[in-house]
């Protein structure tokens, strides 16, 4: 019923068009179907396609070849085509190329998804999320997860390339299909897996990809199975790092070396691939023989020193310098420092060379006792001073000593070190050298005669000399001999009566004769006896005098004594 506001010519347009839409529109029964036509003829831009029915059918060129690429197609071509109109308003009946194609996949991949069967396809371009693959005319979603069973940084090789795929799940309503290529992949390599463990021999050489790498080593693929290469095993030579010497995605040759069936543990090694470098290395490297080296780690107990790749040695800490002591290594070498060494010791069953750095330098000690005979007079700065003498540089690395008892002749130790100052230069005479030892005596009171030595020279074990007192102490005094030797006597050698052992009935000054009971010459002192004197003479008085049998009593032989001895006088 037409609108009042209506003109009588729109009212009569409206008719026209809703019967156009309905001869249009009706239903044949051939829309939305899939018939087998042949091309008559080719326009610009269509197909002329004679489908068997009382019209003709028309198919767009586009949908015979991809954009910028000439039609694949030619009058004569059978072609399969989705009806999509009956008739439109030229009569025509319109056909679409791509949605028979498309019908057909789906038909195909319908029957795949349900018998769980792979179907191929190929990856054409990325969207949000992953890529599309095209199944033979089906669109099909594949997510970045599904793409391998590894990240992959690089899908470019992976695009237009045709490979099978596993579907996830598809909608045909929807018309949404979703794939997985790591399916695939996860199902070869559970099948190569199988194979490869089956004949998996320790010894075997096989081939693979590096595919992931830790501090303590590589992870390498074999073809659906891991095994895990050591750093230790991937070359004969020190590396600190696998990736140093390997990267992710490499390919390498490896050797089994043990394989645990039950736990499926695979070791790999690479370097069992080449020859062994410690073959031989004894004689290549005898004791004592010189070599370079390259210095490749450097630790707390001594540094690593590379003699041809894959042969190491150590170089203790003790080996390093003559002079240097608690050094750390790293402050005597370098990392990739090339240094001298001499070959100490060779044990190949622990594959172990021990180095030396000093050995192929001069001992100073034995330099300086080579150029320095004992006696001869050097001159140094005081480097430092301690509580018992004096240390003299003798060069940049080794010192003399200077014991506090050799700095004076006549004065105590402690107070003749009191002369002396650190930086002070001085000269000493050579007492001894040991290399042995890395030691140097030095003198400096040498360097003048000994103003006791007559006296020393004179003084003999069990003479009696005459002797001042310099210090009473309670357990004995102290005297002087020629105001050039000291002396000591005992409190229970101070007299022959008991009673008469008192240190403090002696005076400083007072002068006392008495006995040596020893004497240490280097050291100028004297061990003294007042008691030994009196005994002697008792004895020697009652010889001469008397006897204890005669009757006499002693006072009587010695006041006998004293009065001949007064007389004589």
């Amino acid at each position: 019923m037409a609108s009042a506001n209506q003109t009588p010519a729109e009212h009569g347009m409206e008719d026209f068009a809703a019967l156009l839409e309905e001869t249009l529109g009706r239903d044949t029964g051939f829309d939305g179907s899939v018939v087998t036509g042949r091309v008559i003829r080719l326009t610009d831009e269509f197909a002329i396609v004679d489908v068997g029915l009382k019209s003709e059918g028309r198919v767009s060129l586009k949908e015979f070849g991809p954009p910028g690429v000439a039609p694949d197609v030619k009058p004569g071509d059978v072609v399969e085509l989705y009806v999509e109109r009956y008739e439109d308003r030229d009569g025509s009946i319109v056909l679409s190329r791509e949605k028979a194609r498309r019908e057909e996949a789906w038909t195909a991949l319908e029957r795949a998804f349900g018998n769980n069967q792979r179907v191929n396809g190929t990856i054409y371009g990325r969207v949000k999320g992953g890529f599309t693959v095209d199944l033979g005319g089906a669109m099909a979603f594949l997510p970045g997860s599904q793409v391998d069973i590894r990240p992959v940084r690089d899908v470019g090789p992976l695009m237009g390339q045709p490979q099978p795929f596993q579907i996830l799940k598809m909608d045909r309503a929807r018309g949404n299909i979703v794939v997985s290529r790591r399916a695939v992949l996860e199902e070869t390599r559970a099948e190569q897996r199988s194979e490869l463990i089956q004949g998996l021999k320790e010894g075997m050489i096989l081939d693979g990809v590096v595919k992931n790498i830790t501090d303590y080593g590589a992870f390498v693929d074999l073809g659906g199975v891991d095994g895990l290469l050591h750093v230790t095993d991937i070359a004969w030579k020190r590396i600190n790092h696998p990736s140093e010497a390997l990267q992710i995605g490499q390919p390498v040759r490896v050797q089994v070396i043990r394989f645990n069936p039950d736990t499926q543990r695979i070791s790999l090694g690479m370097k069992q691939l080449e020859a062994d470098p410690w073959e031989n290395v004894a004689l290549k490297y005898p004791a004592n023989a010189r070599f370079t080296g390259r210095v490749t780690n450097i630790t707390d107990y001594g540094a690593f020193v590379e003699l041809e790749p894959g042969v190491e040695g150590l170089v203790h800490v003790s080996e390093m310098s003559w002079t240097k002591k608690n050094v750390h290594p790293g402050k005597i070498v370098a990392t990739s420092q090339e240094v001298d060494v001499m070959v100490l010791d060779v044990d190949s069953s622990k594959r172990r060379i021990s180095l030396g750095l000093k050995q192929v330098q001069r001992n100073p000690w034995e330099q300086f006792e080579e150029e320095h005979k004992v006696g001869s007079v050097i001159e140094g700065e005081i480097r430092n001073i301690t509580e018992f003498g004096l240390f003299i540089g003798l060069s940049a690395d080794i010192d003399g000593m200077v014991h506090m008892s050799d700095l004076s002749w006549d004065e105590a130790g402690e107070a003749a070190m009191a002369n002396y100052e650190k930086g002070q230069v001085v000269k000493a005479k050579v007492l001894d050298v040991d290399p042995e030892k890395e030691r140097i005596s030095l003198g400096i009171k040498q360097l003048q005669e000994d103003p006791a030595a007559d006296t020393l020279a004179r003084v003999q074990k069990g003479a009696v000399v005459t002797c001042v007192v310099t210090a009473v102490q309670t357990n004995g005094i102290e005297v002087k001999v020629d105001d050039l030797l000291t002396g000591f006597i005992r409190r229970a050698e101070l007299a022959r009566d008991k009673a008469e052992q008192r240190p403090e009935r002696f005076a400083v000054g007072e002068k006392v004769d008495a006995k040596i009971v020893s004497v240490d010459r280097a050291a100028r002192k004297l061990a003294l006896t007042i008691r030994g004197r009196e005994v002697e003479e008792d004895k020697a008085a009652i010889s001469e005098y008397g006897s204890s049998d005669s009757g006499a009593s002693l006072g009587d032989i010695l006041g006998a004594a004293i009065r001949r001895r007064s007389t004589d006088v």
